[in-house]
């Protein structure tokens, strides 16, 4: 082999060079130097703490849904001014992006920059930024604007309009609720008609800053199998247009009723491009939509404002208004709704801290029948120090015609998972909440959503999946099987792709998963061999007609892309859901 050349030819230190060493790391010398090894270390630390935050913006930036969260949590970190100037590179890249140049308001705020920050919003605003979005907040790093021009026009013109909603839940053969957000505290009021009656039924109620300015208004004395036109009343004056309006139909009572169909997924993370998928699920004129988890993606528990800004960007957006206020929705949170990526906490109320505020935002953007043991609202404060035989979550059951829905919460209560018999995802107040629920259910078909699969080779060896709990799922296939169950079907969310699964039971009919968490997110998951089908290559989410009419009730699992387009089929007579 040939000698290296000499500029990295290793060579012997000279003899002045091994001098000038043992002199400097000599015990005077070092004892010298003392003194400044603090600085030293801070440097070195602050120059690794650089390192990472240049890496995380890169890693921001593959996913548009954290650009502007990663943002948000540096500048109330007390980073605005690098913030500023790192969003300005990105807005170089992405001139007609309106959400950085809302963000560049944010930070220019807490700079207090208000010039800037006058002209940042301006420029969102000519961009096409939802006109709600600069009275939504975050309104402690807005309020310096409050004076200026644009934001005093819009406070004017939103007096009497929703900042977000009308959004329709939790609707049953008697009652309704529909949840909005105003831009101050306001009286509101919905207001519904049917075809056949003009007598107006009204629920009334108040939006709060306590309650980030929402409220959640419940219309009661409802006729089954009816249609409801309604709009909203905000201090006393009608809303007019599509904003004000909402309408829903409420469901048969218990029978053989004609089939119903839903839309569910999971894994919508915030991508503008993507947010048509809300047109694509109401152009299927679905009688209800099921959100099964990481329906926004926040990862961040500690940061009331960061939860609070994720909402409002898809609450903001037109496609997702459009649907909600015509569509019944459903909701349920997994990992990055709740903490963060494949999260467990364990079954105390108030340990971590942060556990009760979540659960509270959470409720203050959703309008679900039920919440653990926590009543809907109208109900306790948000504010509230919960009893501690109390158990909020998000599980909740409800009816839909011949049909039972039974909403799970695989977070609040996960213990770290394992395979151990006394391992629980779902604690013991919400299993046997369960248990009972299933038990007394006489519907034909009995659907149990979780948030994460249950069959355990969806995610490989991870233990997040029901994988982590395996003695749990036990526990629930083998009740279903004690007390001869029959019509369950299963529906998840959490993998970045559309499959059906059958899960074998010895003894018993085997049992059939729904699985589909990509309704908007770039992030992909492989698809799987052993599935019945997966799908991975667009946006997809899941549709279900459950036909429960006797002689030959069946259940239809189709994937529909983002386009519209059916990928996938999946019928199952009902003689495949029985002993």
């Amino acid at each position: 082999m040939g000698r290296a050349p000499s500029s990295v030819r290793s060579r012997r230190p000279s003899s002045s060079t091994r001098r000038c060493a043992r002199s400097c790391f000599s015990s005077s010398n070092c004892a010298s130097l003392r003194p400044f090894i603090p600085r030293i270390v801070s440097r070195i630390m602050r120059m690794l703490i650089l390192v990472l935050l240049a890496s995380g913006i890169l890693a921001a930036q593959k996913q548009y849904k954290r650009v502007h969260q990663y943002a948000l949590r540096r500048i109330i970190n007390g980073n605005a001014k690098r913030v500023e100037k790192d969003l300005r590179a990105h807005a170089a890249e992405h001139p007609a992006d309106p959400e950085t140049w809302f963000m560049l308001a944010c930070a220019a705020s807490a700079a207090g920059r208000k010039a800037e920050g006058t002209a940042y919003l301006e420029r969102a605003h000519d961009l096409g930024l939802p006109a709600g979005r600069f009275l939504a907040g975050p309104r402690k790093l807005l309020a310096l604007y409050d004076d200026t021009t644009l934001i005093r026009r819009l406070h004017t013109e939103f007096r009497h309009r929703p900042v977000h909603g009308p959004l329709v839940g939790a609707v049953s053969i008697a009652d309704a609720r529909i949840w909005l957000r105003t831009s101050g505290e306001r009286n509101v009021a919905a207001v519904c008609t049917t075809a056949a009656s003009a007598t107006p039924i009204t629920a009334k109620g108040r939006t709060s800053a306590r309650d980030d300015f929402t409220s959640v208004l419940h219309l009661r004395g409802l006729r089954p199998s009816t249609t409801y036109s309604g709009r909203l009343v905000i201090d006393g004056q009608t809303v007019s247009g599509d904003e004000g309006a909402f309408r829903f139909t409420t469901p048969p009572p218990r029978g053989p009723h004609d089939p119903v169909r839903l839309g569910f997924g999971g894994g919508a993370g915030y991508v503008p491009q993507h947010e048509r998928m809300w047109s694509t699920i109401q152009g299927g004129r679905f009688d209800l939509l099921l959100l099964l988890g990481d329906n926004i993606y926040i990862d961040h528990p500690k940061r009331p404002i960061v939860q609070r800004y994720t909402y409002h960007r898809r609450q903001s957006r037109p496609e997702w208004r459009a649907l909600t206020r015509a569509i019944p929705t459903f909701t349920i949170w997994d990992d990055h709704d709740f903490g963060t990526n494949d999260c467990w906490v364990g079954p105390d109320l108030d340990q971590p801290a942060w556990k009760v505020p979540v659960f509270n935002v959470f409720r203050q953007n959703w309008a679900n029948p039920g919440y653990g043991d926590v009543p809907p609202r109208p109900g306790l404060p948000f504010a509230l120090t919960l009893p501690t035989k109390t158990r909020p979550g998000c599980w909740y059951t409800f009816a839909w015609g011949a049909i039972d829905f039974f909403m799970l919460d695989g977070r609040m209560y996960r213990e770290k998972p394992n395979e151990e018999s006394t391992t629980s995802m779902l604690g013991p107040r919400q299993k046997a909440w369960l248990f009972n629920a299933l038990a007394a259910s006489t519907a034909t078909f009995k659907v149990i959503c979780s948030p994460v699969p249950f069959e355990y080779r969806t995610k490989g060896n991870s233990k997040d999946t029901w994988n982590g709990f395996r003695a749990e799922r036990t526990e629930v296939f083998d009740f279903l099987t004690k007390r001869k169950i029959e019509g369950v079907v299963l529906l998840s969310a959490d993998r970045h792709r559309s499959d059906a699964w059958v899960i074998a039971r010895p003894g018993d009919y085997a049992l059939h998963e729904f699985n589909s968490s990509r309704l908007t997110n770039q992030h992909v998951h492989q698809t799987k061999k052993d599935a019945i089908f997966s799908y991975n290559a667009k946006q997809s989410f899941g549709s279900v007609t459950l036909d429960p009419r006797p002689g030959n009730p069946t259940v239809v699992y189709d994937v529909i892309d983002i386009d519209g387009v059916r990928q996938h089929r999946l019928v199952l007579p009902g003689s495949k859901l029985k002993r």
